[in-house]
């Protein structure tokens, strides 16, 4: 399912090297009596509203907790065969597990006898979670971290080997596997976790209340659910310090406003300039600040902007549908075709918008109209056919569950899709800063990309089981095609011109998947540009940073991916400045730029201030 990926980096960062001997900590005087007595005031009070709290999560629905019985089933039996074919394989697999446990144990216990403030050598690969140097130096910290690993490890191999029936089994399995591993880490436990021990020390128990405080607001922000916040949500304020991009709201429906951005040039392209953005997250991904702000460098390059900022739906949407969003796509073409005087426009569509924009201008085809001169799709997926870490959110067991949520509610709750998102990058989006957050009582981030990352908006029931089931599943869309207004929509009739921008390291529309689609459209000119990064990163990355390149080929279509990469040049820098040239030919002369007026009321409108209740 398409969505704004995760932000956080997951590269591994280099764990410290193990110094020859760690000094004792100096001795920390106890709590005052008096600070015990108010932090045990305080918990109480904490311990009283978290109850409160969580008896208001609604009735948990096991379709979307956790996979249905049949993996389990199907895991069970695949080591059950495993035992009963292969005995001695499995019982030299646990003797080598037995052995391992107890070297780890016979070397710290050695070390600790001798009295040593030093572990054993320590040859474990990086990784970030083992960064305090206690985890490398200190034996009882660093038998913990071994032992981990070696679970971790017993666990991954013993998965690994399983006989399962497909691909689909064998990415379930070891995705359930990694959700373990990861939720076992010595690092999520306080009484393992040398940080946190050693901010509770230091600050007298303190960082342990505020670590409760931050959990109590969290369950009571999301109705009973324990989503850890990603951002400190005080720190911004739309249309006041992200997303101020000027503009006007010149046109407003149920399903969204469209928003005009005031002119910076005195000339502007005569053809104007739409962006639909997606409706899982909000527009303003693309005017965080001025400094990173893909519409604010789209208006000074000379192009009459209109951008879509969608309505946050709630249960009177539920019956909603793709044609809906479809014909919303057609309407704000219309409107922006009206305000400009043109007969035609470009278009831009991102992630799932970017689908439904493949859909539009495969009716559009068939229906004969020629309004969209070109086209532009980022991170945009159009054959579903692979999957990818999706795959064990897309069998029946989970859509199911998802289908019986929309069932009860109207929608797909925000809540429900921003917590699935978050356990594909469950380290970086769920445990570590649930860590910093719960453990060591630190305030979430004020991070711009993190906030908007958390302002996850609702889908309306029909368009999501539509998506799921119609694009996701049955990839109706590039096989028989995809049912929607009266015609029988496939990806071939996509003819006008195409850029498509994806990106090298994105989990949600892997780069690959993206280029398949691209590569069935119909038309003779399609250009594809690889930028580097992820989801989110590799698109807003502006030209006043060097931070992440791009690549560009001329092979073409005519042969797979892979013949498409090894003929790519590497460039440095941004992308924008390409994709600006390719539009700007494709965008008419230069004519007087257009004043927006007065319109509805000023950009960023009211729609995107909606939170998802």
């Amino acid at each position: 399912m398409a969505t704004p990926a995760p932000v956080a980096d997951s590269a591994s960062k280099s764990a410290p090297s193990a110094p020859t001997q760690t000094a004792l900590p100096t001795a920390t005087p106890l709590p005052t009596a008096q600070k015990l007595a108010e932090n045990i005031e305080r918990i109480e009070v904490l311990g009283h509203r978290l109850m409160q709290a969580l008896s208001e999560r609604a009735t948990p629905n096991p379709g979307v907790e956790s996979p249905g019985p049949d993996l389990y089933m199907t895991a069970a039996s695949a080591m059950l065969k495993t035992l009963t074919e292969h005995p001695g394989k499995v019982i030299e697999t646990q003797v080598a597990f037995w052995g391992e446990t107890l070297a780890n144990y016979v070397r710290a216990q050695k070390a600790l006898v001798q009295g040593q403030l030093t572990a054993p050598e320590d040859d474990s690969p990086p990784d970030k979670r083992f960064a305090n140097p206690l985890w490398q130096s200190h034996p009882y910290f660093n038998l913990i971290k071994k032992q981990y690993l070696t679970n971790a490890r017993a666990l991954k191999d013993a998965t690994g080997g399983l006989d399962l029936p497909d691909e689909v089994a064998r990415r379930r399995v070891t995705w359930l596997t990694n959700q373990i591993v990861d939720m076992m880490a010595p690092t999520n436990f306080l009484a393992t976790n040398p940080d946190a021990l050693e901010r509770a020390v230091q600050t007298e128990g303190e960082s342990l209340v505020l670590g409760l405080e931050n959990l109590v607001r969290d369950v009571e922000q999301n109705g009973g659910e324990m989503i850890v916040s990603l951002a400190d949500r005080r720190a911004f304020t739309v249309g006041d310090n992200i997303g101020t991009a000027p503009g006007t709201v010149v046109f407003r429906t149920r399903l969204f406003e469209l928003i005009q951005y005031t002119p910076t040039t005195d000339k502007v392209h005569a053809l104007p300039l739409v962006i639909f953005p997606p409706w899982i997250n909000k527009f303003y991904i693309l005017d965080l600040k001025p400094q990173n702000s893909l519409i604010r460098w789209l208006v000074d390059q000379g192009h009459t902007l209109f951008v879509v900022s969608w309505k946050n739906p709630d249960a009177s949407f539920a019956e909603i549908g793709m044609e809906d969003y479809v014909s919303a796509y057609l309407e704000a073409m219309d409107k922006v075709l009206e305000l400009s005087g043109q007969p035609r426009l470009n278009a831009v569509g991102y992630c799932i918008a970017g689908t439904t924009l493949s859909l539009t201008l495969a009716l559009l085809k068939q229906r004969g109209d020629a309004r969209v001169n070109a086209a532009t799709l980022l991170t945009t997926l159009t054959d579903f056919s692979e999957q990818g870490e999706f795959t064990t959110f897309l069998q029946d067991d989970f859509v199911n569950g998802i289908d019986a949520e929309v069932q009860r509610h109207g929608l797909l709750p925000a809540r429900l899709m921003s917590r699935t998102m978050s356990f594909l990058r469950a380290n970086d989006l769920v445990w570590g800063p649930a860590i910093r957050s719960y453990m060591m009582g630190e305030t979430p981030p004020a991070f711009d990309l993190l906030f908007w990352n958390g302002d996850a908006t609702n889908l309306p029931g029909r368009m999501a089981m539509q998506y799921l089931r119609g694009l996701c599943q049955k990839n109706a869309f590039a096989t028989g095609g995809f049912d929607l207004l009266g015609h029988r929509l496939h990806v071939s009739d996509v003819t006008v011109p195409i850029c498509a921008v994806a990106c090298e390291s994105d989990h949600i529309a892997p780069w690959k998947d993206c280029w398949r689609g691209v590569a069935q459209m119909g038309g003779s000119d399609r250009t594809f540009i690889l930028s580097q990064s992820g989801h989110v990163a590799g698109i807003v990355n502006p030209p006043t940073r060097k931070k992440y390149g791009h690549y560009i080929s001329e092979a073409g279509f005519a042969g797979d991916n892979a013949v498409w990469r090894d003929a790519a040049q590497f460039a440095e820098g941004s992308w924008w400045p390409h994709w600006g040239r390719w539009l700007a030919e494709r965008a008419g002369s230069m004519v007087e730029a257009r004043d927006a007026g007065e319109g509805l009321e000023p950009a960023p409108g009211r729609y995107v201030h909606e939170r998802a209740g």
